[in-house]
């Protein structure tokens, strides 16, 4: 089974630790981005994965590649021109302080792509899934209709589209992500969504949630899946459950919406390790579940321990193996030494 995704993939620039931006003297190095962190993941888990993408032709868009085929994925339909690979900063929160993004991601190569770029019947010859997040979109100039052409072809290739909302208020305001996000959506099959998301892009909330407070009501959330399958068409909705005690202490779950039934998933308490590409795993783990005939619940209790794993992990790729996340899943969590 072929998954492609499609999106942008940067270079990632950490302090060493737990160290604010102001304090470092040297960055770490790592690549990522939301479809290429799903695409790394589902690689992992044994998946034939793809991503598109368009890079720079110089040694920072060599790199990114590189990084992405020493984990199994295909870049092989990745097209190239422009100047400037996006770069984004990380400071890991902890305790109280919150963990800060910074994006310094103008007219990056794939910002600029022009839908000459691509050609999506090649692409997705052979292709059974197409995922890709609202982030994509939200960059601008002409990724909404390369988004929609992409999501027009890749139905007619007969493949489920997948679309994790990701709503980034740094890169678009939550009118143009509603107008943007509504004519894609009608496209696509599986939605993911995290607590805010559904609120910032469509107005839809839960009902008894206050997020600054860390308080959340599951069944306000079936509410909310039912209204985005009622709008948009959506055979499932997965919205993933986080209750965030401090930076460094999450409670963590999710939802699965299908066939007018939700079903839970188990909750796990996360010492984290680091928090970004948390929900890109959620979005991975569930695409392996339902790609390999996994009943609802089964499929979002993996989609969950993937993503539990996953914030134990430095930068945003995914490294854990299918077994890894059954094991968890299935409900070893005492993280005792494996010998």
């Amino acid at each position: 089974m072929k998954v492609v995704t499609f999106g942008e993939i940067m270079m990632r620039l950490n302090p060493p630790g737990y160290q604010r931006l102001q304090q470092a003297s040297s960055f770490e190095i790592s690549f990522a981005g939301g479809e290429a962190n799903v695409a790394v993941s589902l690689a992992n888990f044994g998946m034939d994965a793809a991503f598109v993408t368009k890079l720079p032709k110089n040694d920072l868009g060599k790199c990114a590649v590189n990084e992405l085929r020493r984990f199994g994925v295909d870049t092989s339909m990745i097209c190239y021109g422009g100047n400037r690979l996006g770069v984004y900063y990380v400071e890991k929160g902890a305790s109280q302080r919150a963990s800060k993004v910074l994006y310094d991601r103008a007219y990056s190569s794939i910002a600029e792509a022009s839908p000459s770029d691509f050609d999506w019947d090649s692409i997705f010859s052979g292709c059974s899934w197409f995922h890709f997040t609202g982030i994509t979109p939200a960059l601008g100039n002409n990724l909404p209709e390369i988004c929609e052409e992409a999501c027009k072809v890749a139905k007619a290739h007969g493949a489920l589209v997948s679309c994790d909302l990701n709503y980034r208020n740094k890169l678009w305001s939550r009118e143009k992500a509603g107008e943007v996000m509504s004519r894609l959506m009608k496209y696509v099959d599986v939605c993911i969504a995290n607590e805010e998301d559904a609120s910032d892009v469509f107005g839809i909330s839960a009902k008894g949630t206050d997020l600054v407070k860390g308080k959340l009501e599951k069944e306000g959330y079936i509410d909310v899946a039912s209204q985005i399958h009622e709008r948009f068409g959506c055979s499932k909705v997965a919205i993933t459950l986080r209750t965030s005690i401090s930076a460094s202490v999450n409670k963590w779950s999710g939802m699965l919406y299908c066939d007018g039934k939700a079903y839970f998933a188990p909750e796990y308490t996360i010492q984290i390790v680091d928090r970004v590409g948390g929900g890109d795993s959620f979005g991975a783990g569930l695409i392996y579940a339902l790609s390999n005939g996994y009943e609802p619940d089964k499929a979002i209790d993996f989609a969950v321990a993937a993503s539990c794993l996953k914030h134990s992990i430095e930068h945003d790729f995914n490294l854990v193996s299918v077994e890894e996340v059954e094991s968890l899943a299935g409900g070893n969590a005492s993280g005792r030494v494996q010998r």
